[in-house]
């Protein structure tokens, strides 16, 4: 028997995979993508929202094509094509990915602590503190791991429903004309939502841990739709609220729109939403370990609770290397164009590497 092979007390149902994919797909990314976009495609920025989401589906169905042929994750589908191991070696490659990921969420989400809240935040304590819980997490196996994706998803969503206050002071003509922008303008905004939208590509880590996962498929794009139009409605609502030259000077759109929200038992609103976004970013985190800490032990064999344990203590040291906001800023950069390399080249490639594979191997 493989020892590879998930007991099926590990598994959990196919609609589960609809709250891994919105619980790691929304981020840190979502308090200031907007500027970002509407850089570079002006007020028509929520097109390229949507762009992207199609993008995305398109990429996850084959994604799930891979994982059906294998019928395994991505080491498997690596050893299918190259061999075993030079699929271990690339597979091993994906560990530094998914750390990487976990570094630039972390640094980007105690920036906005420290600019908003607290100035003397120490990143190093705070970094070791949030790995040590997510490690807790871990440490209850995949489906602990999916139940705090539940959570993280549904407790903070009333978060939206604040978004109404913003209602009577939005003037949504701003958003006119429509297409005024060329499509290169649209696909270079599309390029830097990228890596607000990545996430998604944790179906070819947990596909092994899905009972029947036939049915998921459908689950997974209602929930890349669900990201998509969440995005979208929320690009469309900072648009009209702010003016073109209102946006630009803000980097934090989301968190300045609930400045403005009122209420009679809080004074700070931003503050209470800075705050939920801990339980917003912990699926990120906690999603991402798992899946390095697994891949270690399918790679070199290590066990996974060990692998958890040493990234957990090495990402809080790499923190120490950045000081400023600048480094992050170029950190994400480098980030943003490895996930858009690896989500929107390398996987379409390995696709068709599979599909040929796929037919040599019935000849």
């Amino acid at each position: 028997m493989d020892s590879h092979v998930v007991p099926e007390t590990s598994k959990v149902s196919p609609f589960l995979l609809f709250y891994i994919i919105v619980s790691i797909q929304i981020g840190v990314g979502v308090l200031g993508y907007q500027r970002v976009i509407a850089e570079h495609a002006g007020y028509d920025g929520w097109i390229s929202i949507l762009i992207t989401g199609i993008a995305v589906h398109i990429v996850m169905w084959m994604m799930f094509k891979m994982a059906e042929t294998t019928d395994g994750d991505i080491i498997k589908v690596h050893q299918y094509v190259i061999g075993n191991i030079a699929g271990k070696i690339i597979s091993f490659l994906l560990i530094i990915y998914f750390m990487l990921y976990i570094l630039v969420i972390l640094l980007n989400y105690i920036q906005v602590i420290q600019i908003w809240m607290f100035p003397d935040l120490s990143t190093f304590w705070y970094t070791l503190a949030f790995m040590a819980l997510c490690t807790y997490v871990v440490f209850g196996g995949f489906r602990t791991v999916v139940g705090v994706s539940f959570f993280g998803m549904v407790l903070p969503a009333y978060l939206l429903i604040t978004l109404v206050f913003t209602f009577r002071y939005s003037n949504f003509t701003q958003i006119l004309p429509i297409l005024d922008h060329s499509l290169i303008d649209l696909l270079t905004a599309s390029y830097h939502m990228s890596l607000t939208f990545v996430g998604f590509e944790i179906i070819l880590f947990v596909y092994p841990f899905i009972k029947e996962p036939q049915k998921s498929k459908k689950w997974a794009h209602l929930a890349v739709l669900v990201t998509t139009l969440f995005y979208t409605f929320l690009a469309i609502l900072t648009f009209a609220y702010f003016s073109e030259g209102q946006l630009q000077k803000t980097v934090w759109a989301t968190l300045s729109m609930w400045q403005i929200v009122q209420l009679p038992f809080v004074e700070r609103f931003e503050y209470i939403a800075v705050a939920n976004w801990n339980l917003i970013i912990l699926p990120n985190i906690c999603l991402s370990l798992w899946v390095a800490s697994r891949l270690i032990k399918r790679t070199i064999h290590l066990k996974q609770r060990k692998g958890t344990v040493i990234i957990a203590a090495i990402i809080p040291l790499i923190t120490l290397l950045f000081k400023t906001g600048e480094q992050i800023q170029k950190l994400s950069e480098i980030t943003q164009k490895i996930t858009f390399g690896f989500v929107f080249v390398y996987i379409p490639l390995l696709f068709i590497a599979t599909m040929i594979a796929k037919r040599v191997k019935k000849q």
